[in-house]
């Protein structure tokens, strides 16, 4: 182990650390380091493998890290105002890293199992049939190769994988008989078991309802709009947001339709996706024509229906009838400025741009519905702006906003201050995989955004969409009840939650 300890020009303690060979997965990384970042006295810490991005992150943060360094080795990171700060950092990392360490295989102590030294050797040993794998994504492929090859399914959490890599992926797994899921795959639930991110579905229905969903937070938006209906999900297979683009062209789509399609207990199904390649989904409805068991579209896309819309349609279809979906609604005064969307999930993202352009007109984003709506490298907002958080440019070397969401938090003060920003219209979303206590920060800083505009002589109407169920380990009424008493209306349903936000602004066509 490696030991730095040096004081910055401002006065600040640094310590550093370098455990050669110390693995760990970067989700755990993740949510350790926000852990470490919220010991008292600590203003910065960092827990990562030091791969070539992280060392440039941890270097952009003020942490000198030994040239030595090399992406098999764990980088503690800690900065603080005092030694004891720095000293309590480091401790509460050391404690997490023990909390996640695994026992012996089998046996107690004494136990002379040899533990497996690679993906493969791991499933053929265990017999599993599915595994997640959450590294970088450069090794991301080389490990999915070897778990197919030792005949087990995919869940491929990792992003940043090359496309050219998730197409050999997929056609390797259709050879193989078994489905990737992914890349950048966030969310499924398989025979009940949550993967990823998900939430927690009622346990007083039987399941009948199959998603196939080439999306993370618009598969959780439509479970959750099921789960307030009364439909329980069977099965929600991720096969990553690029699988109906043209380059994929659908190929674990279609693997995962005929999986549902041959469960018994899945009596209907539903795709969802963010926009889709035209052509590749005209393909997909003429396989979808062979299929036995039902199926529906919750497929995004300049004239189709948004998620809420499509869900309705389900449940009228299954002879359901559709609810009141939950608000918690303030009585706002229209205001002047523009639309500002700062989102989690890249498609609610795009559903909050596809339905306020109806009356807004076209709206700028860092993943825009159309190329010349980009946004510049600073991703200043220019007239109307969505954000999308958890976009893979976003989150290099840090966490998904959906854990650490401090780039959002930062972001909703500087639109306070901007005079032009006219509603803000967020996102959050419950469940497991998401911040703990994610109400909490965001009702503080929303109450905090606009108590700045009230004292500026103005007034910042704010919209949440919040996706959860009752279930949720975050406590979905408690955390809506803190969102509304900061004064932000809020909505279950994200297209009801984009429509209220863009009614406020005057002048819309709404």
């Amino acid at each position: 182990m490696t030991d730095h300890a040096a004081t910055t020009p401002s006065g600040r303690l640094t310590r550093v650390e370098l455990r050669r060979g110390a693995y760990h997965d970067s989700v755990t990384l993740m949510q350790l380091s926000r852990a470490v970042a919220q010991t008292p006295g600590v203003s910065a810490a960092q827990v990562a493998m030091a791969t070539e991005l992280n060392i440039e992150v941890l270097s952009t943060m003020g942490f000198a890290v030994p040239d030595e360094a090399g992406p098999n080795d764990l980088v503690i990171a800690v900065a603080a105002d005092s030694a004891e700060a720095v000293a309590a950092g480091v401790e509460a990392a050391e404690a997490a890293l023990a909390a996640t360490r695994r026992r012996p295989a089998s046996g107690g102590m004494g136990s002379t199992a040899v533990e497996p030294l690679t993906l493969g050797s791991a499933v053929r040993r265990s017999e599993a049939n599915l595994v997640v794998i959450s590294v970088p994504g450069a090794s991301a492929a080389t490990e999915a190769f070897d778990a197919i090859d030792a005949g087990a399914s995919v869940m491929l959490f990792s992003d940043n994988v090359p496309v050219e890599q998730e197409v050999a992926l997929k056609d390797a797994g259709a050879a193989a008989g078994v489905l990737v899921m992914g890349p950048d795959c966030g969310t499924a639930v398989v025979g009940g078991i949550a993967l990823g991110f998900a939430n927690v579905g009622r346990r007083d229905v039987d399941p009948t309802v199959g998603l196939v969903a080439a999306s993370g937070t618009g598969a959780q938006q439509v479970m959750c709009l099921l789960d307030a209906a009364g439909l329980g999900v069977t099965h929600c297979l991720g096969v990553g947001g690029r699988d109906l683009g043209a380059a994929v062209a659908g190929r674990s789509t279609r693997q995962a339709l005929a999986a549902l399609d041959a469960d018994p207990q899945t009596r209907s199904i539903v795709i969802v996706s963010k926009p889709a390649d035209p052509a590749v989904l005209a393909d997909l409805q003429d396989f979808v024509a062979s299929l036995d068991t039902p199926v529906r579209w919750a497929t995004l896309g300049a004239g189709r229906p948004d998620l809420t819309t499509a869900v309705e349609d389900v449940l009228r279809a299954e002879g359901r009838p559709v609810p009141e979906w939950p608000v918690w609604a303030h009585q706002e005064t229209p205001v002047s400025g523009s639309l500002r969307g700062l989102f989690c999930g890249g498609t609610l993202a795009d559903e909050a741009m596809l339905v306020a352009q109806e009356s807004l007109g076209p709206i700028r984003s860092n993943i825009p519905l159309s190329p010349e709506l980009a946004l510049g490298p600073g991703l200043a907002s220019v007239g109307h702006t969505v954000i999308d958080f958890g976009d893979d440019q976003m989150t290099r070397g840090r966490a998904h906003p959906m854990i650490d969401p401090s780039l959002r938090l930062e972001r909703i003060a500087a639109e306070a201050d901007d005079p032009s920003c006219g509603v803000l219209l967020l996102d959050l979303v419950l469940g497991y995989g998401s911040h703990p206590d994610p109400g909490g920060e965001l009702a503080a800083a929303i109450a905090a955004a606009r108590h700045s505009r009230t004292q500026a002589g103005g007034h910042l109407p704010v919209v949440v969409s919040l996706t959860g169920t009752l279930g949720d380990p975050q406590d979905f009424d408690a955390v809506a009840t803190a969102l509304h008493a900061a004064g932000a209306s809020v909505y279950l349903s994200n297209a009801a939650a984009t429509r209220h936000a863009v009614s406020l602004l005057e002048g819309s066509a709404s």
